[in-house]
């Protein structure tokens, strides 16, 4: 340990000596005060180099410029308001780097403010958590600036260019309500979440309208293959009529397949809370089967077990079979990576507890910011799936000769 950080640790120890908790992270406790100072000293040290002198100094003298006392301005940071003494030059050309002019909120607080926003708190809820723990006085107003400031980053990431190939595209929607054309409405927000070559998963786009339908995924689609991407080998939908033809459109190639997690999720809306864990299991012996003909005897035994309860379960699958049998042409390596992710369901529980907290939006873009932020919060944990060396394999043995194309033409 250098002699500086032994005389750096030593002062802290001082310092702190016999201070509560509340001495040093309260309201006017000691980080408050260290963050006055140390802005403060910082602006001073920031003035003596634009001026090219010490304070005091006889080269001042004559130099055209030289300081003139200090402006009061009041900043919210991490530690609650705190009034600053900014220095000032004669001639009126400093302007501080560490606090800009008309800065009025320190490095922190935006993010604060942000990040509470994207955990579904509302602006009355956010106002009051920073008054109670930090003791600012913000208002409405500003709290929508921040957060608006979020917009400009929404429209850069929805525009942004994707990756030549997708394994694996998930596409779904939510049901939103918010204002339109001056009253509430249910619409819907379309997700579409790619599976790239390394296994990550990425969020494609955001989009709204006021109901789901093949037309509008045609649009979805084209502005996916606009931002770069080539080729989709495997696309995972809804059982949304013409939802199949929309995608063979734009990807005549790629291999549409019936959600499973979707199929899960609906059959279990059935089923009592008791039971559920029951019905899952067994559902999943029949999309777990070896092959098409196993999966229907496991479909037939579930019959047999719940009919009496749930027929139509067992209606759901036979009626959306079409769209599930093709899997079984897939080895397991392949099945596993597209349906073991559970990708579209924890995104959409996340989504869901982060929007219940609202009635509804004031308009689309409040909705979108909102949703944008809880999915990047939702992407920072997200991890490939497991085993996805062997799964690729197996994709470059399905798919060698596209994966190839799609890779070549986006450059890599």
């Amino acid at each position: 340990m250098s002699e500086q950080t032994n005389g750096l640790n030593a002062a802290l120890d001082e310092l702190l000596k016999g201070k509560k908790t509340e001495e040093i992270v309260g309201p006017n406790g000691l980080l408050k005060q260290l963050t006055k100072a140390l802005l403060e000293r910082a602006m001073n040290a920031e003035l003596t180099h634009h001026l090219g002198y010490e304070k005091g100094q006889a080269e001042g003298r004559g130099s055209g410029n030289n300081r003139n006392g200090t402006s009061r301005k009041t900043v919210q940071g991490d530690f609650g308001s705190t009034e600053i003494a900014v220095p000032r030059d004669r001639n009126g050309s400093f302007e501080p780097q560490i606090l800009p002019k008309h800065e009025r909120r320190w490095t922190g607080f935006d993010d604060k403010i942000i990040s509470m926003y994207a955990r579904g708190m509302s602006t009355r809820d956010i106002e009051g958590h920073l008054r109670e723990i930090y003791g600012v006085e913000v208002s409405a107003t500003l709290i929508s600036q921040v957060t608006e400031e979020v917009m400009d980053e929404v429209r850069a990431w929805q525009s942004r260019p994707l990756e030549p190939l997708y394994m694996v595209v998930y596409l779904d929607a939510l049901v939103v309500k918010m204002r339109h054309e001056g009253r509430v409405e249910n619409r819907a927000v379309f997700v579409a979440i790619g599976v790239t070559m390394e296994g990550a998963k990425e969020v494609l786009g955001l989009w709204t309208s006021a109901t789901e339908g093949a037309k509008l995924w045609l649009q979805i689609l084209t502005e996916i293959r606009n931002r770069g991407v080539a080729d989709i080998l495997v696309a995972c939908v809804d059982g949304l009529k013409g939802f199949t033809e929309a995608i063979s459109t734009v990807y005549p190639r790629t291999e549409v397949l019936l959600c499973i997690v979707h199929m899960v999720r609906n059959s279990l809306a059935y089923v009592n809370w008791k039971e559920r864990k029951a019905v899952a299991e067994d559902l999943r012996s029949i999309y777990r089967a070896p092959t098409a003909e196993a999966g229907m005897a496991a479909l037939a035994s579930f019959e047999e077990r719940w009919n009496n309860k749930y027929a139509a379960i067992g209606k759901l699958w036979r009626r959306h079979w079409a769209g599930i049998s093709p899997q079984f042409a897939y080895p397991e390596e392949i099945r596993r990576a597209i349906y073991t992710t559970n990708v579209v369901e924890s995104l959409h529980m996340t989504l869901r507890k982060v929007i219940k907290t609202r009635a509804s939006f004031p308009n689309e873009e409040s909705a979108l910011k909102l949703l944008y932020l809880a999915l990047r919060n939702i992407a920072q944990r997200w991890r490939p799936a497991p085993n996805w060396r062997r799964s690729l394999n197996h994709f470059l043995l399905f798919w060698g000769e596209r994966i190839e194309a799609a890779t070549a033409r986006g450059g890599r």
